[in-house]
């Protein structure tokens, strides 16, 4: 483990630095975190998103820019808001990084990245960027976070916090960490949305419970439907009984399609509501952005 990632890292239990051994961290109190496959834990268990650890893994490198393709590059910058300007030579905090994604992304722009995740898609991020000097990962719960309070420059969750028991707290406890002068940016599912969310919304209510394998052998009726949801009239009525990704790609249509049915907690937000958490936490120069529900702000100087 490089001496950059464990001077960030803390024990969330106790607050003291850890110190490394080779199949675990510990701190003076006595607490232990073992590291597996390179990466430390600091849960015992994926807890209420397992969804997300078999769906990363599946899909490990589904959405993964490449040579053909800066789609999440792309992403990035609308839900964020940042610039390779504003992440280079900057440590970063990606909170819910599943398979690493836009922690690609950040790394590639010159930042220094830790990502977190509950799941086990870590694993499928640091097979993915495990060989970075300036990507460090670790397995861990956004409510009990391994870093101090102001530890980072820019701190951005793309999709996450609506995943959590509870959005706004979720976000507060990210609030901590940024540093004076620093920038947090996060990417919420929207409640303006019509009919079809209402019926998806319906659909979650037995969905989420089926075993993974099961959810994701059904969602590949994305790929065909695709088709039929696009014709005129028998489209309109096909997509309000059955919303199911329309991206033009087939595996991602798979992988969209069982990250919307599979979630245990998936809330919507508006503007108007998370736009005073911003307020509230402090935070100055707050920027709606063009997706919604996508808001940056700054920790003031002082």
């Amino acid at each position: 483990m490089s001496e950059t990632f464990l001077d960030v890292l803390r024990c969330p239990t106790c607050g003291a630095r850890p110190a490394a051994k080779p199949d675990a961290l510990t701190c003076p109190e006595g607490h232990r975190f073992p590291i597996v496959d390179g990466v430390p834990r600091f849960v015992d268990s994926e807890l209420y998103v397992g969804n997300f650890g078999f769906e990363w893994n599946v899909h490990r490198r589904t959405q993964l820019d490449g040579p053909r393709s800066d789609e999440s590059e792309q992403t990035f910058r609308r839900k964020t808001g940042f610039s390779p300007e504003d992440l280079k030579g900057r440590l970063v905090l990606d909170a819910g990084c599943g398979m690493g994604r836009f922690s690609d992304v950040a790394s590639r722009w010159g930042a220094t990245v830790v990502g977190v995740d509950l799941s086990s898609a870590v694993d499928a991020a640091h097979r993915n960027l495990g060989d970075r000097a300036n990507v460090h990962l670790a397995q861990a719960d956004i409510f009990r976070l391994p870093f101090a309070d102001a530890t980072f420059d820019v701190v951005f969750s793309i999709g996450v916090l609506h995943h959590t028991p509870d959005t706004r707290a979720a976000f507060e406890r990210l609030t901590r960490l940024v540093k004076p002068g620093g920038r947090i940016a996060i990417w919420l599912y929207a409640s303006y949305a019509g009919a079809q969310w209402r019926v998806s919304n319906l659909l979650r209510r037995w969905t989420w419970r089926l075993p993974a394998r099961t959810l994701h052998a059904f969602a590949h009726i994305a790929v065909p439907k695709y088709y039929v949801d696009r014709l005129p009239c028998i489209g309109l009525a096909s997509r309000l009984l059955l919303p199911v990704s329309m991206h033009r790609r087939a595996e991602w249509r798979v992988l969209d399609t069982f990250d919307w049915y599979s979630p245990r907690y998936q809330w919507k937000h508006t503007y108007e509501e998370v736009f005073p958490w911003f307020e509230a936490e402090g935070l100055v120069d707050i920027r709606v952005l063009g997706v919604p529900v996508a808001l940056q702000g700054r920790r003031p100087e002082s």
